[in-house]
């Protein structure tokens, strides 16, 4: 499900500052030769994640999903040169891809990558972030919010991914697709469902490339 003409999001892209040429070079290694490329953020995403990160001047980023390490680099190329991003991934292989190629960007130095799960990572990390970034496993959406909106800052945003899951999350929109994803369709609506009713959050959910869940403390 497209949920913007795709002439119009181009031209968009077109006229956005972008990631450097060293994300380029994972987004093309990673469609071509790693499995579930869409995982991949996209280049309109991108630039507005480091619109969001100049905005508030972050300066420390937690990420929940390493994946082939397109996010985490685009994301460090917004932050100051002492500027921290830690991501957290369980599979071993893509981050090892990972770390080849920040290994050969300018803006690499600036990323700290941690194997293991995030409910058991996110507690021992030293609060504050600026920018919490969560796309990982569906399932754990909401207990990773809780998990990390003690650790924002008192400008910190907190950005989930994926949160229109194609369109499925909207009522009357389910496909009769396989079991995984009728699952992540419910883990998904649970989060925004929790979001949108909780007092002590703002969220606003934005319809950029598959749905962007804005949250920050009130």
């Amino acid at each position: 499900m497209d949920m913007v003409d795709k002439k119009i999001e181009a031209y968009c892209i077109a006229k956005s500052n972008l990631p450097s040429a060293d994300c380029d070079r994972i987004e093309e290694y990673t469609k071509a030769n790693v499995h579930g490329f869409g995982m991949l953020i996209g280049k309109m995403e991108a630039s507005f994640i480091g619109f969001l990160l100049r905005s508030i001047q972050a300066k420390r980023v937690l990420e929940l999903g390493t994946y082939t390490g397109y996010s985490a680099l685009t994301m460090a190329e917004n932050l100051p040169d002492d500027g921290e991003i830690i991501t957290i991934d369980i599979n071993q292989t893509t981050v090892k891809l990972a770390k080849d190629f920040w290994s050969q960007a300018s803006h690499g130095h600036k990323i700290k990558s941690l194997i293991g799960s995030g409910l058991d990572i996110i507690p021992t990390l030293k609060a504050p972030f600026d920018f919490v970034f969560i796309d990982a496993d569906k399932r754990n959406y909401i207990a990773y919010l809780k998990l990390t909106v003690p650790l924002l800052s008192d400008r910190g945003i907190i950005v989930i991914d994926n949160v229109l899951w194609s369109g499925r999350v909207v009522p009357g929109s389910e496909s009769s697709g396989s079991e995984l994803h009728d699952r992540n369709t419910d883990f998904i609506r649970s989060v925004n469902n929790y979001i949108a009713s909780e007092p002590t959050l703002y969220g606003t959910l934005l319809p950029i490339r598959d749905g962007m869940f804005l949250i920050k403390k009130i």
